[in-house]
């Protein structure tokens, strides 16, 4: 596999070899994250359609977090899959969405709907979690309602008059179901002159978008690779560094996804991309566990780590309902997040797996 293959490159280049690879990882990620939000942009002006939406299906499925759960089920580390899982809707919501409204506090605005199925979608995990032994059909029912949530979605896009976010600079010049093809407020790119005015610009964009994002798969790949080497060659505890620095690293590219868009005037895409990542990572995600192999629940799951994703979850609902991101809301919810660390460190003994 491609992830393997980077792995065992970057392991026989040394402790300076991998250090390299993370400062390289940064920068692929970094560049390759800018130029999806710009080819997002276009392709939804280009093909007259959601922007949301868009960013709903590139952003939302976690590519990457795919390849990880395929690769520890099939090496027999299902339970580590499912923890990945749950850390990655925590990690989005107590990290990401916290980041960003501390550093740059954004007006949102979302339809009822779509907060009920955000708030709900760790719900529908609880009658799986109680089963305690979970098989490839109940992988089925998972990434079925994974499909259904995300179709869902972007089914009631398609039929809105107005974007979700009618007021941000995207908003004001496009239309759910039909805009302009160029808006000012889209600052030029070099990809400008190539792609131009032409007949399937929007489908260019689209496909421009798909490149960037391997890119940025790639770039979290790299990230990943060079850390684990750097533990290994400095004796670093992985506790202590999966707890601090791997946290850092592996949540990396969703603060981008999500930061820079709003910070760029496009919060269709960050918040797009917050709702997508826990709406698959508590089905789809978890499914596709299941169907590589049987799954034993812990005990934990449903008392501790389940819980802190739906009260989590609810919270940042219930704040993105209130109509704008505030700088304490991202303090309250990153405060939580701590929380949650520190009493399954100190009280249940156990280190969470992070996203």
């Amino acid at each position: 596999m491609v992830e393997e293959a980077i792995e065992s490159f970057v392991s026989a280049q040394g402790l300076s070899g991998a250090i390299i690879v993370l400062a390289v990882g940064a920068i692929v990620l970094t560049v390759a994250v800018e130029k999806l939000i710009s080819y997002l942009t276009r392709a939804a002006l280009g093909l007259n359609v959601s922007l949301f939406a868009l960013a709903i299906v590139f952003t939302g499925f976690e590519f990457d977090d795919t390849i990880l759960a395929l690769v520890l089920s099939a090496g027999d580390l299902e339970g580590v899959a499912l923890g990945t899982a749950l850390g990655t809707a925590l990690a989005i919501v107590g990290v990401t969405l916290a980041l960003t409204a501390i550093v740059r506090p954004f007006p949102v605005e979302l339809p009822a709907d779509y907060l009920a199925l955000f708030a709900l979608s760790p719900f529908l995990l609880v009658p799986f979690v109680l089963l305690e032994t979970l098989t490839f059909v109940h992988g089925v029912v998972l990434v079925g309602l994974f499909v259904a949530m995300f179709g869902y979605l972007i089914y009631r896009e398609y039929q809105r008059d107005r974007p979700v976010f009618r007021d941000s600079e995207i908003g004001k010049t496009l239309r759910a179901d039909g805009g302009v093809r160029v808006s000012r407020s889209v600052s030029p790119i070099l990809e400008d002159r190539l792609v131009g005015d032409r007949p399937a610009a929007g489908w260019l964009w689209l496909a421009l978008a798909v490149v960037a994002l391997a890119g940025v798969v790639f770039g979290a790949m790299l990230l990943e690779a060079g850390s684990e080497v750097v533990v290994e060659d400095l004796a670093i505890e992985e506790t202590v560094f999966g707890a601090t620095v791997l946290t850092v690293i592996l949540t990396f590219e969703d603060v981008l996804l999500t930061l820079e868009p709003v910070r760029r005037g496009i919060p269709e895409i960050g918040v797009g991309n917050v709702i997508g990542s826990v709406l698959f990572s508590v089905t789809g995600n978890v499914g596709i566990i299941m169907l590589i192999s049987d799954l034993e629940i812990s005990r934990s799951v449903l008392t501790f780590h389940l819980p802190a994703v739906i009260v989590v979850t609810a919270l940042a609902a219930y704040f993105l309902h209130r109509g704008r991101l505030k700088r304490w809301h991202g303090y309250l919810l990153g405060g939580f997040y701590v929380v949650y660390w520190l009493v399954a460190i100190f009280v249940i003994s156990e280190v969470p797996i992070s996203g």
